[in-house]
């Protein structure tokens, strides 16, 4: 069965093959997203390594956290930008699957994760979950835990608008776009809990400190951030 299995998967990526989301090469069979190459030069920030980083320091005055990152930089010239595009807007969860799962177990060999109770991905509206089919961040979370054995928490935070896209808007209007918009639900889940907020990319922080804002009122609830990217470098 294993060697039917095998032949099967074979003759498969010969009829379909993978290939590199970044540089379209092929992949071998022990690559699953980006190439090797494309993934040895993937510009990680290696800021889970730094006390004060740059994302801690966007969040800075604004919540309450006790260690924030993103795994790698984001510019929009960048052929990094089609990993980003097709698992958000292109159906592919798998990418964001395999890259959290990657990511998960690079940043758990540094202890980035320790004493991390929960995973809560920050949730889409549900107009917007119907029509893309899927929330990005949550894929990312399913591969992070199934890495690192933290468990996802979904049901306690709700996105009460459907937000316009935050891409072309100014810093004042990020933050205006998500204010208020997260609602929390059977808070008593998190008490005492250290949870991981969890999102795709990261520009101004204004949607990680909407989340956390309907967080903060939690007894004993302490936040650290992730995010997949960090724009702007």
């Amino acid at each position: 069965m294993a060697t039917l299995c095998k032949w099967v998967n074979s003759l498969f990526r010969l009829l379909f093959p993978h290939r590199c989301v970044v540089c379209n090469n092929l992949l071998t069979d022990d690559e699953k997203v980006l190439c090797q190459s494309c993934n040895l030069h993937l510009p990680r920030t290696n800021l889970h390594l730094q006390k004060d980083n740059e994302v801690e320091k966007l969040l800075w005055g604004k919540i309450d956290i006790v260690r924030a990152t993103s795994y790698f930089y984001y510019t929009k010239g960048s052929g990094y930008r089609q990993l980003l595009h097709q698992l958000k807007y292109e159906g592919r969860k798998d990418i964001a699957q395999d890259i959290g799962y990657t990511l998960g177990q690079e940043l758990a060999n540094d202890g980035f994760f320790q004493d991390i109770d929960l995973i809560i991905p920050i949730p889409l509206h549900r107009r917007k979950h119907r029509s893309r089919g899927y929330n990005q961040s949550l894929e990312i979370g399913k591969g992070i835990s199934q890495a690192t054995g933290i468990r996802m928490e979904t049901k306690c935070v709700a996105r009460l608008r459907n937000t316009t896209s935050q891409t072309s808007k100014s810093t004042y209007e990020r933050w205006e776009n998500v204010s208020g918009i997260f609602v929390l639900r059977q808070p008593e889940r998190l008490e005492n809990q250290h949870i991981l907020l969890l999102d795709d990319v990261m520009t101004t922080g204004a949607t990680i400190t909407a989340c956390a804002d309907a967080l903060k009122s939690v007894p004993g609830i302490r936040i650290s951030v992730l995010t997949l990217a960090l724009a702007g470098k």
